[in-house]
């Protein structure tokens, strides 16, 4: 396929190219440039109009509390969403499986048609939570990298005696592990340094909760002395999650770890758990991604997400972040962990786009491209999605 007359945004640095050519086949684009001629029966599709940007990355999701969609709006976060003793818990395990992966599957076509191609979701209730997934995602055209979760938590004696991780438990780590894609630890309070570290030696992705509320920081010091994030980093995490009310100081451990950091501000805000300092995050040289966090909260939406952090951020702090940051933040900086090929379209890697359309109500006129597809862009102003250069979601 030959894509002539469209604008781009090109590259890691999301350049803004008004008009070029840019040739896919075999699910990646193979070429980009003016001078693109059409080859011998290729497909040529005239986009004029349309700007083609890198499909979005949905960093963290709980997908399998979409059955759960604003239950118990008014609790707590402890009374919603904690592992072990949490409202949503109690759903999960007492829901049917085939009714969690319809809902599942759902969420799964709703952010197709809003621009996500891939999404990072934290999987409860051990293989067989992970394999409700699978089953429901099989088939749809979306790229789902799966961390899975034992069903074993420390109670604060193991974590004060440091007892390690059970044999029995590690058996059922090695088999989870050979079924997904890497682990997603709920959070440090939850274990003793000795697992933490021993969950930092398994050689898939590692992700942690860290630092979501005051009261899980508070925790943390009461009862091992340190803060929430210095005992996340003992697993040697490739992200954390959150991170709301981590120091300068945690920031700066994160930094030299070379962990990336995923911000979930909507879900943060919905439990009135504060705003995470994204700035102070880029001054001290973090990676940050974005993600939506819990269906049952959130819609799984990056538009509304890159809106909301913008403004917030904004209100808070008085300082404006760059649009382009926050765009780079939902494509390009997840980017190198999932393995350099999605996130940035340029030569070589995947064709995963979207088409926006520049004259639709909403943007017209766009003048600063990178600022209206953060605030002004939605479901509504998407013309197409393409994922492995096959348009999955409307038609250019």
């Amino acid at each position: 396929m030959l894509i002539r007359n469209v604008s781009l945004l090109l590259g890691r640095e999301l350049d803004y190219i008004n008009t070029t050519c840019v040739r896919i086949s075999d699910e990646y684009v193979r070429s980009i440039g003016n001078s693109l001629q059409p080859k011998k029966g290729e497909e040529v599709v005239d986009c004029e109009g349309l700007l083609m940007m890198p499909s979005l990355i949905n960093a963290h999701t709980h997908i399998g509390d979409s059955i759960a969609k604003d239950i118990g709006i008014d609790e707590d976060v402890e009374s919603k969403i904690h592992p072990v003793t949490g409202l949503k818990q109690k759903i999960l395990k007492n829901s049917d499986a085939s009714h969690l992966a319809s809902f599942i599957r759902s969420s799964c076509l709703s952010m197709i048609r809003k621009g996500i191609t891939t999404f990072i979701d934290f999987r409860e209730g051990g293989i067989a939570g992970v394999n409700i997934l699978r089953r429901a995602s099989t088939g749809i055209p979306i790229r789902s990298v799966i961390l899975g979760r034992i069903e074993f938590y420390q109670d604060f004696n193991s974590i004060k005696a440091n007892s390690p991780i059970p044999e029995s438990k590690r058996s059922d780590l090695s088999e989870l592990l050979r079924n997904c894609h890497g682990i997603g630890i709920s959070g440090p309070n939850e274990f003793s340094d000795s697992s933490l570290r021993y969950f930092s030696k398994q050689k898939k992705i590692r992700a942690i909760h860290s630092a979501e509320t005051e009261q899980s920081n508070a925790l943390s010091a009461k009862i091992t002395g340190k803060s929430e994030t210095r005992r996340a980093l003992l697993a040697k995490p490739d992200f954390l999650v959150h991170m709301t009310h981590a120091s300068k100081k945690d920031l700066q451990l994160v930094s030299k770890s070379k962990a990336s950091i995923v911000v979930c501000p909507r879900a943060n805000g919905a439990l009135a758990e504060g705003i995470p300092d994204v700035d102070l995050m880029l001054e001290t040289g973090c990676n940050v991604a974005i993600g939506t966090d819990n269906v049952m909260i959130n819609s799984p939406d990056m538009f509304k997400e890159m809106d909301y952090l913008w403004k917030v951020s904004m209100g808070m702090k008085k300082k404006r972040l760059s649009p382009k940051l926050i765009l780079k933040m939902a494509t390009v900086n997840f980017s190198d962990l999932l393995g350099g090929k999605v996130g940035i379209i340029q030569v070589n890697n995947n064709a995963d786009c979207i088409f926006i359309e520049k004259h639709s109500i909403d943007l017209e006129p766009m003048h600063n491209p990178h600022a209206s597809i953060i605030h002004r862009a939605s479901e509504n102003t998407l013309k197409a999605v393409m994922f492995g250069g096959e348009i999955i979601h409307g038609k250019i």
